[in-house]
C-alpha cells in the first residue's frame, strides 16, 4: 500500500514540474543550455556544397573533422531536420486517394500528392549540423572566451557560426517539437498568459 501511495507522489510530482524540467534544461543561455550535467554551447556549421568539391576536398573535410574530434574532448554532433517533414500529411492524402470514388477529386489528390514530393525531394539536404561543446558555467557564459573557441574551430578547417539565444530555441524546437514556430516559443512556462492578463 506505501508503494502505490509513492508511485502517485511521483506520478503527481511529474505532473507539476516544468517543460523544462522535463527536458533536463535548467536555463537558456545566450548560446546555449544548462543542464544537471553541466552547460552544451552549440555552433552551427555552414556545410560545403559538396557536390562541387573534388574528391580531395571533400576528403580534406572529412580530415579536418577528424581532427576536431582528436584535438576537442567534449565535442558532438547534433544532426537535425531544418524543414518539416511531410510523411504524415502525404500518408493523409493516399488513404483519401484510396477511398475516394470522384475522378476529379482523385485527380486533384494526385496533383497535391506530387507537390508534396517536389517539396520534399527539393528539401532532402535542409538539414542542419550542430557541435555541441560540453563546458563548465563559466566558460559557457564567457564571450569572448566563445568567440575564440570559434576561431579556433574555423581553424580546423570547419566553418562554425556561434548560435545566438533564438538560434538555441529555434534547435529545441525543432529537435523537441518538429516544425513548430520557435518565435511563439516562450522563455517561461505560462509566460504568454501573465502577459496576457497584465
Amino acid at each position: 500500500m506505501k508503494w502505490l501511495q509513492m508511485q502517485r507522489e511521483q506520478k503527481r510530482l511529474k505532473q507539476h514540474r516544468s517543460t523544462r524540467q522535463l527536458m533536463g534544461i535548467r536555463k537558456v543561455l545566450p548560446h546555449g543550455v544548462m543542464t544537471s550535467a553541466g552547460c552544451l554551447v552549440f555552433f552551427q556549421i555552414r556545410p560545403d556544397n559538396l557536390s562541387v568539391l573534388s574528391a580531395e576536398g571533400i576528403r580534406q573535410r572529412v580530415t579536418a573533422l577528424g581532427n576536431l574530434f582528436r584535438a576537442e574532448e567534449h565535442v558532438e554532433i547534433l544532426a537535425l531536420d531544418a524543414r518539416e517533414s511531410f510523411q504524415k500529411i502525404q500518408a493523409f492524402y493516399q488513404a483519401r486517394l484510396d477511398e475516394e470514388t470522384v475522378p476529379k477529386v482523385r485527380e486533384l489528390l494526385q496533383k497535391d500528392i506530387a507537390y508534396l514530393d517536389e517539396i520534399q525531394a527539393r528539401s532532402a539536404s535542409s538539414r542542419e549540423f550542430i557541435l555541441v561543446l560540453h563546458l563548465e558555467e563559466q566558460a559557457a557564459l564567457d564571450e569572448g572566451g566563445l568567440r575564440q573557441k570559434e576561431k579556433a574551430l574555423c581553424d580546423h578547417g570547419i566553418s562554425v557560426r556561434l548560435t545566438e539565444e533564438q538560434d538555441v530555441k529555434r534547435l529545441l524546437a525543432s529537435y523537441y517539437l518538429r516544425g513548430a514556430d520557435p518565435e511563439s516559443l516562450e522563455d517561461v512556462d505560462g509566460e504568454r498568459a501573465v502577459h496576457g492578463f497584465g
